[in-house]
């Protein structure tokens, strides 16, 4: 479960900022490479952390720029955006 009190427009910039240039690349690597962050930089279990990068995307904070369900565009990058 996700606290309540957890400002996701914070969490978005924290997380660009502790990313490189061009990172993360692909789906399914990208939101690891973010979930793996979010336990490293604040301590969340990693189910949290999924379900906070989960929210995050549905609320438009993360955005793949590709197709995950199509091979050729699956390794796009994502658009981290605190200002959603």
């Amino acid at each position: 479960m996700i606290p309540e009190d957890i400002d996701l427009q914070q969490l978005t910039a924290d997380l660009k900022n502790a990313l490189g240039p061009g990172e993360p690349i692909g789906y399914l690597r990208g939101k690891s490479v973010m979930r793996d962050l979010l336990v490293d930089m604040r301590g969340f279990s990693e189910l949290e952390a999924e379900e906070l990068i989960d929210t995050m995307e549905l609320r438009g904070f993360l955005r793949f720029l590709g197709d995950p369900t199509e091979r050729s565009v699956a390794d796009a990058h994502w658009d981290i955006s605190p200002h959603a």
